[in-house]
């Protein structure tokens, strides 16, 4: 039988929107890989999938009506065992065939193989293809046990005592196979041709479709619904700024991925409206009234070409009236007391001065193990203070102290309360309002940075140093108390915090051992009862984070592990290192000093209690150790002498002339010699060699 196209889709009540996009991407694509690995269609068939506010659905190209026939192949038992002397069936075999939905009669048909232990029965038969109804009803099951449903609801069913649980009550099921509708049941439905459109605005009552491939226009026509989550979108997007352009000269619509997703699975049919507030609201700061136009009322504010605030914002309406007027009023009349609420926020917040706050926050609990936020803010000073001491002497280890105490005192205003979002950024404001110097407000707003990956780093010196000690005050206070992330938890999201403390390091090419930064943090939690300092086991975790970063930015598993496997403490040098790592592994010498390098690592590993790095002149014997002994004294001082200004590439790259007298010494030189004095002397000449060698990287590492 020829194949055609499928169509299914199931009608529900309003889906959660955040998790609609995700939903119907998971139903058609559960939906297609099943009928897929039925044999019902091609692996090259293609899937749409479609997502509205009330509605999963599914298309998929050439669907077969009945899948073909298997060979399948059972493996019975040892001839042994199903034959008798005489060649006849055993009572084993017509037990093993009957259990198959065979009989004896095939018994002259089965087939004999060596399975390489003894000769084995083998019955070869065809299995049924599945027919389209069996196959998509099992489809449609996986599809709905497979959606990632944030919650489940349970409701009942017409009749009055059955109850299902779905994620929304669902009410029609669409199933069609070219024209021809394919019998399914599922949540007290069954299949038909006809769904519902918009709530208000369809053409028909009822929408009928005349075959799958009819699905989206007929809809659009006779429903008013853009089933695509895509184009409902795209649309979305089209609409915003032509509002945009007719609001005004160089307006554009707020940028925000997710807003735009969520507005998607909250209309069917898209229209989009301008809407004003009073201006007297743009006193407030432009981050309270953008957050609450988006969170709570699902608005696109509107910003100048200076990416300014101003006083019009778009509505994207699910309803498209003749004279819009009262949608547009009945919006601007809504998001009023949310921006009213901004303004008495932020009024009544700036009646206090951020100092003032400090002592409230003894009130806050941080985490029950390690205090309040009165006792964490004590801690970020007094790494921070240390911290800018460093760096910048008395005047930068003030600042950051200062710009520490008051990081979390707008964790205690009315705004921050509100709208979480905004703590750091109110910080900020309200200490520009209390006189504070710009570095100090920066500092507050940015020691939060960055939030996320690609997020920008602190503005200034003093942000940074604020930053860096409330990072490694969060990571080595958790540590410390067992708090480590395990698999896919990071509840506290220390894997954020610890790429943090990387990116400042690293790009601020910040002259700040790392270990020394974990020890300085580690003391201010003295009084911190049960608090056990785990600075390697932090230490692990952050290289760990800095190795599968550096493998993101496109250096090689073999160049990350060479490079951190030496534990740099210097993060800055990291990029500096790479570069020479990659320069030296274009060497012709340097695939066998790698190897070298890797046998020599392996010999000191066997000796117990381990080797010093020093050789005696007198008891150098062999002249391939001689001459390895002089390569090292003439290579030695330059490697030394450019490792200490920086220059890695050179100090990795003069290892080069080392190669030849490597090679001869291990192909002329016994290491382990019976004298003690000559084996313990040859080994410390290896020992001297291995740390010229991995002073910039393990180059072992390099080694296939």
């Amino acid at each position: 039988m020829s194949a055609k196209n499928l169509l299914v889709e199931l009608f529900v009540e309003e889906l959660p929107p955040k998790a609609l996009k995700k939903l119907g991407e998971v139903f058609a694509q559960t939906l297609a890989q099943s009928l897929k690995t039925q044999g019902l269609a091609p692996e090259a068939a293609a899937v749409i999938a479609y997502a509205s506010p009330r509605r999963l659905a599914a298309h998929m190209t050439d669907v077969l009506a009945v899948a073909a026939d298997k060979p399948v192949v059972q493996k019975l038992m040892p001839v042994a065992v199903g034959l008798d002397a005489a060649g006849n069936a055993t009572p084993a075999l017509l037990k093993k065939l009957a259990a198959l939905g065979a009989d004896a009669s095939v018994v002259p048909s089965l087939r004999r193989e060596n399975d390489g232990k003894a000769e084995v029965l083998f019955y070869d038969s065809l299995a049924k293809g599945a027919a389209l109804a069996e196959g998509l009803q099992k489809a449609l099951e996986a599809a709905l046990a497979a959606l990632p449903i944030p919650k489940v609801m349970s409701y009942q069913l017409q009749d009055g005592w059955t109850s299902v649980n779905f994620v929304r009550p669902a009410h029609r099921l669409v199933a069609l196979h070219g024209s021809e509708v394919v019998p399914l049941a599922i949540l007290g439905l069954t299949s038909g041709n006809t769904t519902l459109g918009h709530r208000f605005e369809a053409a028909k009552e009822v929408v009928t479709f005349a075959d799958a491939d009819s699905y989206a226009d007929t809809l659009k026509r006779d429903g008013a619904v853009i089933a695509s989550f895509a184009e409902r979108r795209a649309e979305i997007v089209r609409q915003l700024e032509a509002a945009a352009a007719k609001a005004g000269p160089n307006l554009k619509p707020i940028e925000d991925e997710a807003l735009l997703d969520e507005v998607t699975a909250l209309v069917e049919r898209p229209n989009v409206l301008i809407g004003k507030f009073e201006a007297e609201f743009l006193a407030v700061p432009q981050e309270c009234l953008i957050l609450t136009m988006k969170a709570n009322q699902k608005y696109f504010p509107l910003l100048d070409a200076s990416g300014k605030l101003t006083n019009q914002f778009l509505v994207v309406s699910n309803i498209a009236p003749a004279d819009p007027s009262a949608v547009i009023g009945g919006n601007e009349r809504v998001v009023r007391p949310r921006l009213a609420d901004a303004k008495f926020f932020f009024d009544q917040d700036r009646k206090k001065t951020l100092e003032s706050r400090v002592l409230g926050l003894a009130k806050v609990v941080y985490h029950n193990k390690l205090g309040t936020q009165g006792e964490r803010v004590q801690r970020v000073c007094a790494i921070a203070k240390a911290i800018g001491q460093q760096l910048g002497g008395d005047a930068l280890a003030l600042q950051a102290e200062q710009a520490a105490l008051l990081a979390k005192a707008d964790l205690l205003t009315d705004m921050v309360g509100e709208f979480p979002e905004l703590q750091g950024i109110m910080g900020r404001y309200y200490a520009l309002h209390d006189g504070l110097s710009a570095d100090i407000a920066d500092a507050i707003e940015d020691h939060y940075k960055p939030r996320f990956a690609g997020d920008s780093l602190p503005r200034g010196n003093v942000g940074t140093v604020v930053a860096l000690a409330d990072k490694l005050e969060t990571l080595v206070g958790l540590f410390g108390i067992g708090q480590i992330p395990t698999g896919d938890k990071d509840p506290f999201a220390l894997r954020r915090h610890a790429l943090g403390v990387i990116r400042m390091l690293a790009e601020g090419d910040l002259a700040l051992p790392l270990s020394d930064l974990l020890a300085g943090a580690a003391a201010t939690f003295a009084q911190v009862e049960g608090f056990k300092a785990a600075n390697e086991a932090l230490a692990d975790f952050i290289y760990d984070r800095l190795a599968g970063s550096l493998r993101e930015q496109g250096y090689s598993a073999q160049e990350v592990d060479a490079v951190v496997s030496q534990r740099p403490q210097r993060l800055g040098d990291i990029p500096k290192r790479l570069a020479a790592v990659r320069a030296f592994a274009a060497l012709p010498e340097a695939e066998a000093l790698a190897a070298a390098n890797k046998r020599v690592g392996n010999i000191l590993k066997k000796v117990e209690g381990g080797v010093a790095a020093k050789i005696d002149s007198a008891l150098l014997q062999e002249a391939a150790e001689v001459a390895l002994a002089q390569a090292l004294a003439e290579v030695k001082p330059a490697a030394d002498a450019a490792f200490a200004k920086g220059d890695y590439a050179a100090s990795l790259q003069s290892l080069a002339a080392l190669k030849a007298p490597v090679d001869t010494f291990f192909n002329d030189v016994m290491v382990n010699a019976e004298d003690p004095a000559l084996r313990a002397n040859r080994l410390g000449l290896l020992a001297t060699l291995h740390l010229a060698m991995n002073q910039v990287a393990d180059i072992s590492k390099l080694s296939a």
